[in-house]
């Protein structure tokens, strides 16, 4: 299942900030469908991501019905990135091979 579509970042300011990109309603609820079988537990689902010329693997986070995906220091300053930024990702979600 590949995916792509155009968020802003914003940061979640807990005891450490973390920042990340939500996947929009129709794209979440695409995922969600398929959740059971792509999920490694607590509904984290493991997807590759592109920004820009960064490429990286992690794992969208559920969140208020959508998903989120993180993005790390090394990543955000690879590609230049702020809070509030409106970017472009390609999501490649990657099937949990025991589940099939």
């Amino acid at each position: 299942m590949g995916l792509c579509f155009s968020e802003k970042i914003w940061e979640w300011r807990g005891p450490a900030p973390y920042y990340f990109v939500t996947v929009p309603l129709e794209q979440s609820q695409a995922i969600k469908s398929a959740e059971r079988l792509l999920t490694y537990g607590w509904g984290m689902i493991p997807v590759k991501v592109r920004i820009g010329q960064t490429e990286w693997q992690t794992s969208l986070w559920p969140k208020d019905g959508l998903y989120v995906v993180p993005l790390k220091d090394k990543i955000r300053e690879a590609e230049g990135l702020q809070v509030g930024q409106t970017v472009t990702l390609t999501l490649e979600v990657i099937p949990n091979k025991r589940k099939l």
